[in-house]
């Protein structure tokens, strides 16, 4: 960490154009840790812009900093100009270029000197000249906070930059709950709170502030759509793009559901699985040993972490249940496990 964060500091001494991009589908860690590291950035005097691959829940976009965020999709011009005149591209929260998208093609292309920092196992380790990877981290943000620290820039720290980097590290540890969480990160909270932030406020913000359709597509999906298996300690919930259209579905609506399902007592491996503009995608959550990342690799073309991971399904949505349901039995054995 320390070698790697003088060399980025050694870059960073002077004014520069950078470009900061994340995932597809950004959740809270992806925009709170870019968002925040937006902030430092520009009060070292350097020209910034976010790049996200496409669009992402409303929830997140009273974060400051939000307006200066341009999505690929629809913007590809404007953003192919921005990435191809950047000297630096930061690649946050994921470590492979096919979580990008459409976007990988003109990163990979950049002359850029390209700096990754994220905590995703199995990272490509030929994807950036300067790597920051650690598995073992709750969340991008902490790490971009640890960055900071290396660098011993702390000094810059501030409300904006701590706002940001709080939802990345709530979001990504279930607001502190998931086993990732350290005394390292709850010290790293404690500096982030003494800049003044509000975390009641912001845990409002992105708990609290739900739309009445998506309270009533939770009810839906709960009293209709959720199917248990307690024999393998399992549960499904699953959506058409019908159901969603029938309640207003807005990016961001069905974030959360899945862990839902997983806290029934009982169930250690929870899928929740969900057609978005014509794809069928899968989030799958499990508690204990049970290692999910695996399962999304193998059948579904996707990875994450052992107890998160996404994945997506060339079937429709009943034949991904079906094949779901073959999964349970062939992993009964390890799913009834004690632990």
């Amino acid at each position: 960490m320390t070698k790697k964060a003088q060399e980025l500091k050694v870059l960073l001494s002077s004014p520069k154009k950078i470009v900061i991009t994340t995932h597809k589908g950004p959740d809270g860690d992806a925009i709170g840790s870019s968002l925040g590291l937006l902030h430092l950035l520009k009060q070292l005097g350097h020209k910034v812009q976010i790049i996200t691959p496409n669009e992402y829940a409303e929830f997140l976009h009273w974060l400051p900093g939000n307006s200066d965020v341009i999505t690929y999709d629809g913007n590809e011009v404007k953003a192919n100009k921005i990435t191809n005149e950047a000297e630096l591209i930061f690649l946050l929260d994921f470590s492979h270029l096919s979580r990008i998208s459409t976007y990988a093609d003109t990163i990979k292309n950049s002359n850029a000197t390209k700096i990754m920092i994220d905590h995703h196992q199995d990272p490509d380790m030929d994807i950036a000249d300067i790597i920051f990877s650690d598995i073992s981290s709750c969340s991008t943000a902490q790490m971009v906070f640890e960055v900071m620290e290396a660098m011993n820039m702390t000094k810059y720290l501030n409300k904006a930059i701590a706002e940001c980097l709080y939802v990345g590290i709530m979001t990504d540890t279930g607001s502190f709950k998931y086993a990732s969480t350290s005394a390292k990160t709850h010290n790293v909270i404690a500096e982030l709170i003494n800049t003044g932030i509000e975390n009641d406020k912001i845990h409002d913000l992105i708990y609290d502030n739900s739309s009445a359709t998506r309270i009533q597509l939770l009810g839906y999906c709960l009293n209709e759509k959720l199917r248990l298996y307690p024999e393998n300690n399992s549960a499904i919930i699953s959506l058409t793009e019908d159901e969603l259209k029938k309640f207003k579905f807005k990016k961001g609506d069905t974030e959360g559901f899945v862990n839902y399902a997983l806290s029934i007592k009982g169930i250690k491996f929870a899928i929740f699985i969900a057609e978005k503009d014509g794809i069928v995608k899968l989030s799958l959550r499990s508690k204990g040993g049970f290692k999910v990342n695996k399962i999304a690799n193998k059948y579904f073309s996707g990875g994450g972490h052992m107890n998160a991971s996404g994945g997506v399904s060339e079937y429709s949505v009943n034949e991904t249940i079906i094949k779901v349901e073959k999964i349970l039995n062939k992993y009964k054995s390890e799913l009834n496990k004690s632990k």
